[in-house]
């Protein structure tokens, strides 16, 4: 299981997804991470530390924005590594978290590795990152 947090505002929402996170650890989990965007670019930071630490990097980063996501999670696909943690990315225009398994995603990583994607990671929930970028490429914005 996964905690998912999401926020959207006219100030910094970068606490409240930490906050989320809190909220969400009686859960448990063996990474976490925030994905942000600010001005048109996004950042990321991830941890297979607890929620706490991930704040201080958070901190130390300067991580701010108005538009963001979070998410704690438990390794279905890849070991609890920090490049496996959530939010993945595609091509630094695309940001996701996701709760569950993708049956075929194998097959779906070596169709998008043949159209130039690369993986940083060993998740099945990349291969969403990645392909909803290549069905929307061009036309994200």
């Amino acid at each position: 299981m996964c905690g998912i947090v999401g926020a959207a505002a006219r100030r910094d929402i970068v606490p409240v997804l930490i906050e989320g996170l809190r909220r969400l650890e009686y859960r448990g989990y063996d990474s976490c991470g925030v994905a942000a965007l600010r001005e048109g670019t996004l950042a990321r930071v991830r941890s297979v530390a607890r929620v706490a630490d991930l704040a201080g990097q958070v901190t130390s980063q300067a991580l701010a924005a108005e538009t963001g996501i979070a998410h704690t999670r438990w390794a279905t696909h890849g070991a609890p590594l920090t490049r496996n943690a959530h939010p993945m990315f595609s091509r630094d225009e695309i940001a996701l978290v996701h709760n569950g398994i993708i049956e075929n995603y194998e097959e779906l990583r070596a169709e998008l590795k043949a159209q130039g994607y690369a993986f940083e990671s060993q998740t099945d929930t990349e291969v969403i990152a990645h392909l909803v970028h290549s069905l929307y490429a061009g036309d994200l914005f």
